[in-house]
């Protein structure tokens, strides 16, 4: 484990040199919201099974896909991701793709951009609802370990500028709950300013981007 800063907001690591080249102009911000699925209680509870999170995700990163295609993806059997297709599709998560869909080849796009979960949701008076809030959030950190893993592992394959470009970093600050909230929209609207870049060519590639911001109690 990285050692930790002596000065709060300073990295605690950085897993990228600094750049040799100036970077660019920060663009305009861009007024555009990503197009985001807010979950409720039942939606939540929709979509709370790892498959399903699994073949959201594949959806949104790596597009539109058959069921036979995305067992493949996932390593899973074509009749397990039709069905859950079928319940994510019931639910509104996903649609049919009818663009690419010919005769009985069913092909199936996600339904928005992103999820926006409520806290609200783990402190739910429902069992099944603190169930499903707790399994979708630890789902979700698994895919970004997952995601992380798979670039340090195959970081060498890139070219020397995205990595350099990358970062793998964390902070400590000391900060009342409003401060927090307000750092994590800053940040929010930042990412966002860039959501709506209109980006081409063999020089561009698609980008994760990792926020985690919580408490913790340090160690007597």
């Amino acid at each position: 484990m990285p050692q930790e800063p002596e000065q709060p907001g300073t990295p605690a690591s950085a897993a990228h040199p600094e750049p040799d080249t100036p970077e660019p102009d920060t663009p305009e911000p861009d007024t555009r919201e990503p197009d985001s699925r807010v979950l409720d209680a039942r939606s939540l509870r929709g979509l709370a099974h790892p498959l399903r999170i699994q073949l959201l995700k594949s959806l949104r990163h790596d597009g539109p896909a058959t069921a036979s295609q995305l067992a493949q993806r996932l390593g899973e059997s074509s009749g397990a991701t039709s069905y859950h297709l079928r319940q994510l599709a019931s639910h509104g998560f996903v649609e049919d793709d009818p663009e690419r869909g010919k005769g009985r080849e069913r092909w199936w796009r996600a339904a928005q951009e992103g999820t926006t979960f409520s806290r609200e949701l783990h402190n739910s008076p429902d069992p099944a609802v603190r169930g499903a809030a707790d399994l979708f959030m630890h789902e979700i950190a698994n895919i970004h370990t997952q995601e992380v893993s798979t670039w340090l592992g195959t970081a060498r394959e890139w070219p020397e500028e995205w990595a350099g470009a990358s970062d793998l970093s964390d902070f400590t600050l000391q900060l009342t709950p409003g401060q927090l909230k307000e750092l994590n929209e800053k940040i929010h609207a930042l990412i966002n300013s860039y959501h709506g870049l209109s980006v081409s060519g063999e020089d561009s590639a698609q980008v994760r981007l990792h926020t985690h911001s919580f408490p913790r109690r340090p160690t007597d």
